[in-house]
Protein backbone atom coordinates (compact mmCIF):
# COMPACT_ATOMS: atom_id res chain seq x y z
CA UNK A 1 0.00 0.00 0.00
CA UNK A 2 1.32 3.44 -0.94
CA UNK A 3 2.03 6.00 1.76
CA UNK A 4 -0.87 8.42 2.33
CA UNK A 5 -0.44 11.77 0.57
CA UNK A 6 -2.35 13.76 3.19
CA UNK A 7 -3.10 13.47 6.87
CA UNK A 8 -6.80 13.18 6.03
CA UNK A 9 -6.04 10.09 3.96
CA UNK A 10 -3.91 8.67 6.77
CA UNK A 11 -6.66 9.26 9.34
CA UNK A 12 -9.35 7.67 7.15
CA UNK A 13 -7.13 4.62 6.69
CA UNK A 14 -6.50 4.45 10.42
CA UNK A 15 -10.22 4.63 11.21
CA UNK A 16 -10.83 1.87 8.69
CA UNK A 17 -8.29 -0.35 10.42
CA UNK A 18 -8.93 0.55 14.08
CA UNK A 19 -12.41 2.05 14.23
CA UNK A 20 -13.32 5.59 15.33
CA UNK A 21 -10.55 7.51 17.12
CA UNK A 22 -10.79 9.42 20.37
CA UNK A 23 -10.43 13.18 20.01
CA UNK A 24 -7.04 12.82 21.73
CA UNK A 25 -5.84 10.27 19.16
CA UNK A 26 -7.04 12.54 16.35
CA UNK A 27 -5.26 15.56 17.85
CA UNK A 28 -2.02 13.67 18.39
CA UNK A 29 -1.88 12.57 14.75
CA UNK A 30 -3.05 15.94 13.42
CA UNK A 31 -0.37 17.85 15.32
CA UNK A 32 2.57 15.47 15.64
CA UNK A 33 2.44 12.83 12.89
CA UNK A 34 6.13 12.41 11.91
CA UNK A 35 5.70 13.36 8.24
CA UNK A 36 2.20 14.84 7.89
CA UNK A 37 1.53 16.56 11.24
CA UNK A 38 0.93 20.26 11.64
CA UNK A 39 3.90 20.99 13.93
CA UNK A 40 6.33 18.63 12.21
CA UNK A 41 5.92 20.16 8.76
CA UNK A 42 5.86 23.95 9.20
CA UNK A 43 6.67 27.06 11.19
CA UNK A 44 3.18 28.14 12.30
CA UNK A 45 4.20 31.37 14.04
CA UNK A 46 4.04 35.00 12.99
CA UNK A 47 1.92 37.05 10.63
CA UNK A 48 2.57 34.63 7.78
CA UNK A 49 1.58 31.68 9.99
CA UNK A 50 -1.51 30.88 12.00
CA UNK A 51 -0.93 32.50 15.41
CA UNK A 52 1.42 34.73 17.43
CA UNK A 53 2.63 33.89 20.94
CA UNK A 54 3.70 36.23 23.74
CA UNK A 55 7.47 36.05 23.00
CA UNK A 56 6.74 37.18 19.44
CA UNK A 57 4.59 40.06 20.75
CA UNK A 58 7.42 41.67 22.73
CA UNK A 59 10.92 41.05 24.06
CA UNK A 60 9.59 42.07 27.49
CA UNK A 61 7.91 38.70 27.99
CA UNK A 62 11.06 36.63 27.60
CA UNK A 63 13.19 39.15 29.47
CA UNK A 64 10.98 38.98 32.55
CA UNK A 65 10.88 35.18 32.50
CA UNK A 66 14.67 35.22 32.26
CA UNK A 67 14.97 37.43 35.33
CA UNK A 68 12.39 35.27 37.12
CA UNK A 69 14.63 32.29 36.40
CA UNK A 70 17.66 34.04 37.89
CA UNK A 71 15.79 34.77 41.13
CA UNK A 72 14.46 31.21 41.30
CA UNK A 73 17.99 29.86 40.73
CA UNK A 74 19.35 31.96 43.59
CA UNK A 75 16.53 30.65 45.80
CA UNK A 76 17.61 27.10 44.85
CA UNK A 77 21.09 27.80 46.23
CA UNK A 78 22.67 28.62 42.85
CA UNK A 79 23.39 25.04 41.72
CA UNK A 80 26.13 24.70 39.12
CA UNK A 81 25.36 23.18 36.72
CA UNK A 82 21.57 23.15 36.31
CA UNK A 83 19.28 22.44 33.37
CA UNK A 84 17.36 25.39 31.90
CA UNK A 85 14.62 23.66 29.94
CA UNK A 86 11.97 25.02 27.59
CA UNK A 87 9.08 22.87 26.40
CA UNK A 88 7.90 23.68 22.89
CA UNK A 89 10.26 26.63 22.32
CA UNK A 90 8.73 27.81 19.02
CA UNK A 91 11.38 29.80 17.17
CA UNK A 92 13.62 30.09 20.23
CA UNK A 93 12.64 33.72 20.77
CA UNK A 94 11.64 33.35 24.43
CA UNK A 95 14.92 31.71 25.43
CA UNK A 96 16.99 34.19 23.43
CA UNK A 97 15.28 37.11 25.20
CA UNK A 98 15.52 35.34 28.57
CA UNK A 99 19.26 34.82 28.10
CA UNK A 100 19.76 38.45 27.11
CA UNK A 101 18.16 39.60 30.37
CA UNK A 102 19.83 36.90 32.49
CA UNK A 103 23.30 38.14 31.50
CA UNK A 104 23.05 40.57 34.41
CA UNK A 105 23.97 37.43 36.42
CA UNK A 106 26.94 35.90 34.63
CA UNK A 107 27.22 33.11 37.21
CA UNK A 108 23.67 32.04 36.30
CA UNK A 109 24.45 32.00 32.58
CA UNK A 110 27.66 30.04 33.17
CA UNK A 111 25.84 27.43 35.24
CA UNK A 112 22.88 27.04 32.84
CA UNK A 113 22.67 24.08 30.46
CA UNK A 114 20.03 25.15 27.94
CA UNK A 115 17.81 22.33 26.70
CA UNK A 116 14.93 22.52 24.22
CA UNK A 117 12.22 19.87 24.12
CA UNK A 118 10.57 19.79 20.69
CA UNK A 119 9.45 17.19 18.13
CA UNK A 120 9.36 19.49 15.09
CA UNK A 121 12.36 19.35 12.74
CA UNK A 122 11.20 22.58 11.10
CA UNK A 123 11.03 24.49 14.37
CA UNK A 124 14.28 22.97 15.60
CA UNK A 125 15.96 24.47 12.56
CA UNK A 126 14.44 27.88 13.37
CA UNK A 127 15.55 27.57 16.99
CA UNK A 128 19.12 26.85 15.89
CA UNK A 129 19.06 29.93 13.65
CA UNK A 130 17.73 32.13 16.45
CA UNK A 131 20.23 30.93 19.02
CA UNK A 132 23.13 31.17 16.56
CA UNK A 133 22.21 34.77 15.78
CA UNK A 134 21.25 35.92 19.27
CA UNK A 135 23.40 33.81 21.60
CA UNK A 136 26.11 32.00 19.60
CA UNK A 137 28.22 31.34 22.69
CA UNK A 138 25.41 29.33 24.38
CA UNK A 139 25.42 25.56 23.74
CA UNK A 140 21.92 24.10 23.30
CA UNK A 141 20.84 20.46 23.50
CA UNK A 142 17.62 19.19 21.91
CA UNK A 143 15.39 16.41 23.21
CA UNK A 144 12.29 14.76 21.80
CA UNK A 145 10.54 14.59 25.15
CA UNK A 146 11.03 15.86 28.69
CA UNK A 147 11.99 12.44 30.06
CA UNK A 148 15.25 12.61 28.07
CA UNK A 149 16.53 15.61 30.06
CA UNK A 150 19.41 14.38 32.28
CA UNK A 151 19.03 14.22 36.04
CA UNK A 152 19.88 17.22 38.15
CA UNK A 153 18.28 20.48 39.34
CA UNK A 154 16.37 22.36 36.71
CA UNK A 155 14.30 25.38 35.82
CA UNK A 156 11.62 24.84 33.19
CA UNK A 157 9.64 27.26 31.04
CA UNK A 158 6.55 26.22 29.07
CA UNK A 159 4.70 28.93 27.16
CA UNK A 160 1.66 27.81 25.13
CA UNK A 161 2.74 24.19 25.33
CA UNK A 162 -0.04 22.52 27.29
CA UNK A 163 -2.84 24.00 25.15
CA UNK A 164 -1.68 21.74 22.29
CA UNK A 165 -1.75 18.58 24.40
CA UNK A 166 -4.49 16.15 23.27
CA UNK A 167 -7.86 16.21 25.07
CA UNK A 168 -10.66 13.69 25.37
CA UNK A 169 -14.26 14.91 25.25
CA UNK A 170 -17.31 13.39 26.93
CA UNK A 171 -20.98 14.31 26.59
CA UNK A 172 -23.55 13.59 29.28
CA UNK A 173 -26.81 12.19 27.89
CA UNK A 174 -29.92 10.37 29.18
CA UNK A 175 -28.02 7.08 29.29
CA UNK A 176 -24.92 8.51 30.95
CA UNK A 177 -21.60 9.61 29.54
CA UNK A 178 -20.48 8.91 25.99
CA UNK A 179 -17.08 9.78 24.58
CA UNK A 180 -16.88 11.92 21.46
CA UNK A 181 -15.03 10.10 18.67
CA UNK A 182 -13.78 10.92 15.18
CA UNK A 183 -15.08 8.68 12.39
CA UNK A 184 -14.58 8.55 8.62
CA UNK A 185 -17.50 9.05 6.24
CA UNK A 186 -18.19 7.16 3.02
CA UNK A 187 -17.01 10.12 0.93
CA UNK A 188 -13.62 10.36 2.66
CA UNK A 189 -14.28 13.09 5.19
CA UNK A 190 -14.16 13.11 9.00
CA UNK A 191 -17.13 13.51 11.32
CA UNK A 192 -17.80 13.35 15.04
CA UNK A 193 -19.67 10.42 16.53
CA UNK A 194 -20.11 8.98 20.03
CA UNK A 195 -19.13 5.81 21.83
CA UNK A 196 -21.35 3.48 23.77
CA UNK A 197 -21.82 4.69 27.38
CA UNK A 198 -18.52 4.80 29.22
CA UNK A 199 -17.20 6.43 32.37
CA UNK A 200 -15.13 9.59 31.77
CA UNK A 201 -11.43 9.44 32.59
CA UNK A 202 -11.30 12.46 34.88
CA UNK A 203 -8.51 13.69 37.17
CA UNK A 204 -9.28 14.24 40.90
CA UNK A 205 -9.91 17.96 40.32
CA UNK A 206 -13.27 16.88 38.85
CA UNK A 207 -14.38 14.85 41.89
CA UNK A 208 -16.70 17.54 43.29
CA UNK A 209 -17.89 18.84 39.92
CA UNK A 210 -18.70 15.91 37.64
CA UNK A 211 -22.10 15.18 39.21
CA UNK A 212 -23.24 18.76 38.57
CA UNK A 213 -22.68 18.69 34.80
CA UNK A 214 -26.11 19.09 33.14
CA UNK A 215 -27.51 16.81 30.48
CA UNK A 216 -25.96 17.58 27.09
CA UNK A 217 -23.01 19.10 28.94
CA UNK A 218 -19.55 18.38 27.55
CA UNK A 219 -16.33 18.05 29.51
CA UNK A 220 -12.73 17.99 28.29
CA UNK A 221 -9.94 16.18 30.07
CA UNK A 222 -6.31 15.81 29.09
CA UNK A 223 -4.61 12.68 30.43
CA UNK A 224 -1.59 13.63 28.32
CA UNK A 225 -1.28 17.03 30.03
CA UNK A 226 -1.62 15.48 33.48
CA UNK A 227 1.00 12.86 32.65
CA UNK A 228 3.47 15.49 31.41
CA UNK A 229 2.78 17.78 34.37
CA UNK A 230 3.24 14.88 36.78
CA UNK A 231 6.57 14.00 35.19
CA UNK A 232 7.80 17.60 35.56
CA UNK A 233 6.56 17.93 39.15
CA UNK A 234 8.08 14.59 40.20
CA UNK A 235 11.40 15.68 38.75
CA UNK A 236 11.31 19.00 40.63
CA UNK A 237 10.35 17.30 43.89
CA UNK A 238 13.24 14.84 43.47
CA UNK A 239 16.05 16.95 42.00
CA UNK A 240 15.09 20.48 43.02
CA UNK A 241 14.07 23.48 40.98
CA UNK A 242 10.96 25.15 39.64
CA UNK A 243 8.77 25.21 36.54
CA UNK A 244 6.73 28.01 35.02
CA UNK A 245 3.67 27.16 32.89
CA UNK A 246 2.07 30.01 30.93
CA UNK A 247 -1.00 29.28 28.84
CA UNK A 248 -4.63 30.14 28.28
CA UNK A 249 -7.36 28.30 30.11
CA UNK A 250 -9.52 28.13 33.22
CA UNK A 251 -8.50 28.04 36.86
CA UNK A 252 -11.09 25.43 37.88
CA UNK A 253 -12.31 22.21 36.27
CA UNK A 254 -15.67 23.02 34.68
CA UNK A 255 -17.84 21.79 31.79
CA UNK A 256 -17.52 23.24 28.31
CA UNK A 257 -15.90 22.34 25.02
CA UNK A 258 -12.98 24.50 23.97
CA UNK A 259 -11.31 22.49 21.19
CA UNK A 260 -10.61 24.90 18.35
CA UNK A 261 -8.70 25.11 15.10
CA UNK A 262 -6.78 28.14 13.84
CA UNK A 263 -5.65 28.75 10.29
CA UNK A 264 -4.35 32.06 9.00
CA UNK A 265 -5.20 33.74 12.34
CA UNK A 266 -8.87 32.77 11.95
CA UNK A 267 -11.04 29.98 13.29
CA UNK A 268 -11.50 26.84 11.22
CA UNK A 269 -13.35 23.52 11.37
CA UNK A 270 -11.09 21.14 13.36
CA UNK A 271 -12.00 18.22 11.07
CA UNK A 272 -11.93 19.95 7.70
CA UNK A 273 -8.19 20.10 6.97
CA UNK A 274 -6.29 18.02 9.56
CA UNK A 275 -2.58 18.70 9.53
CA UNK A 276 -3.14 22.13 7.95
CA UNK A 277 -4.40 24.02 11.02
CA UNK A 278 -3.46 24.38 14.66
CA UNK A 279 -5.56 22.51 17.20
CA UNK A 280 -5.75 23.69 20.81
CA UNK A 281 -7.94 23.41 23.89
CA UNK A 282 -8.06 25.48 27.06
CA UNK A 283 -5.73 24.29 29.81
CA UNK A 284 -7.35 22.99 33.00
CA UNK A 285 -5.06 24.67 35.51
CA UNK A 286 -6.90 23.14 38.48
CA UNK A 287 -6.04 19.68 37.18
CA UNK A 288 -2.39 20.62 36.63
CA UNK A 289 -2.11 22.19 40.10
CA UNK A 290 -3.60 19.06 41.67
CA UNK A 291 -1.25 16.78 39.74
CA UNK A 292 1.78 18.85 40.74
CA UNK A 293 0.89 18.79 44.42
CA UNK A 294 0.27 15.03 44.36
CA UNK A 295 3.68 14.53 42.75
CA UNK A 296 5.40 16.29 45.65
CA UNK A 297 5.96 19.78 44.24
CA UNK A 298 4.45 22.98 45.62
CA UNK A 299 1.92 24.40 43.18
CA UNK A 300 1.80 28.22 43.01
CA UNK A 301 -1.11 29.91 41.28
CA UNK A 302 -2.55 30.04 38.79
CA UNK A 303 -2.51 33.81 38.58
CA UNK A 304 -3.56 35.94 35.58
CA UNK A 305 -0.72 36.65 33.15
CA UNK A 306 -1.29 40.40 33.35
CA UNK A 307 -1.00 40.45 37.13
CA UNK A 308 2.03 38.17 37.03
CA UNK A 309 3.93 40.32 34.53
CA UNK A 310 3.09 43.50 36.42
CA UNK A 311 4.43 41.97 39.63
CA UNK A 312 7.64 41.21 37.74
CA UNK A 313 7.93 44.85 36.65
CA UNK A 314 6.72 44.95 33.05
CA UNK A 315 5.48 48.53 33.41
CA UNK A 316 8.92 49.73 34.44
CA UNK A 317 10.55 47.78 31.62
CA UNK A 318 8.13 49.29 29.10
CA UNK A 319 8.95 52.79 30.39
CA UNK A 320 12.67 52.15 29.87
CA UNK A 321 12.13 50.88 26.33
CA UNK A 322 9.95 53.89 25.45
CA UNK A 323 12.14 56.51 27.08
CA UNK A 324 14.47 57.16 24.14
CA UNK A 325 12.52 55.36 21.42
CA UNK A 326 11.17 56.91 18.26
CA UNK A 327 7.44 57.56 18.19
CA UNK A 328 6.60 54.42 16.18
CA UNK A 329 8.75 52.20 18.40
CA UNK A 330 7.26 53.67 21.57
CA UNK A 331 3.75 53.04 20.20
CA UNK A 332 4.67 49.41 19.52
CA UNK A 333 5.85 48.99 23.11
CA UNK A 334 2.59 50.46 24.44
CA UNK A 335 0.54 48.16 22.22
CA UNK A 336 2.57 45.15 23.29
CA UNK A 337 2.16 46.06 26.96
CA UNK A 338 -1.59 46.29 26.48
CA UNK A 339 -1.75 43.01 24.60
CA UNK A 340 0.24 41.09 27.22
CA UNK A 341 -1.43 42.50 30.34
CA UNK A 342 -4.86 43.95 29.60
CA UNK A 343 -8.01 42.02 30.62
CA UNK A 344 -9.43 42.57 27.13
CA UNK A 345 -6.38 40.93 25.53
CA UNK A 346 -4.10 38.25 27.04
CA UNK A 347 -4.07 39.60 30.58
CA UNK A 348 -6.72 37.38 32.19
CA UNK A 349 -7.38 34.59 29.68
CA UNK A 350 -3.71 33.58 29.97
CA UNK A 351 -2.61 32.31 33.35
CA UNK A 352 0.63 31.36 35.07
CA UNK A 353 1.16 28.27 37.22
CA UNK A 354 4.42 27.31 38.90
CA UNK A 355 5.78 24.13 40.42
CA UNK A 356 8.46 24.61 43.05
CA UNK A 357 10.46 22.35 45.31
CA UNK A 358 8.82 22.53 48.77
CA UNK A 359 12.02 23.95 50.29
CA UNK A 360 11.99 27.08 48.12
CA UNK A 361 10.82 30.44 49.50
CA UNK A 362 8.02 32.37 47.73
CA UNK A 363 8.92 33.06 44.11
CA UNK A 364 8.39 36.30 42.13
CA UNK A 365 4.85 36.79 40.91
CA UNK A 366 3.52 34.40 43.54
CA UNK A 367 4.61 36.25 46.70
CA UNK A 368 1.05 36.30 48.08
CA UNK A 369 0.41 32.62 47.35
CA UNK A 370 0.30 30.21 50.33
Amino acid sequence: MTEPATLLEHLCRRVGAEGPLTVAEFMEDALAHPTLGYYTTRDPLGRAGDFITAPEVSQMFGELLGLWSVVAWRAMGSPDPFHWVELGPGRGTLMADALAAARVAQDFVAAARVRFVDVSPVLRARQKETMAARSPETPVAWHGWFGDVPEGPLLMLANEFFDAMPVRQYRRGPEGWRERLVDATADGRLAFTYSEPRKPLTPPSWDDTLGDVPEDGVIEVSPASCAMAGLVAERIARDGGAALIVDYGHDRSAPGETLQALRGHDYADPLEAPGECDLTAHVDFAALAHVGARAGARALGPVPQGAFLKRLGIDARADILMRNAAADAARDVRLALHRLTSPDAMGTMFKVLAYAHPSLPPLPGFADEP
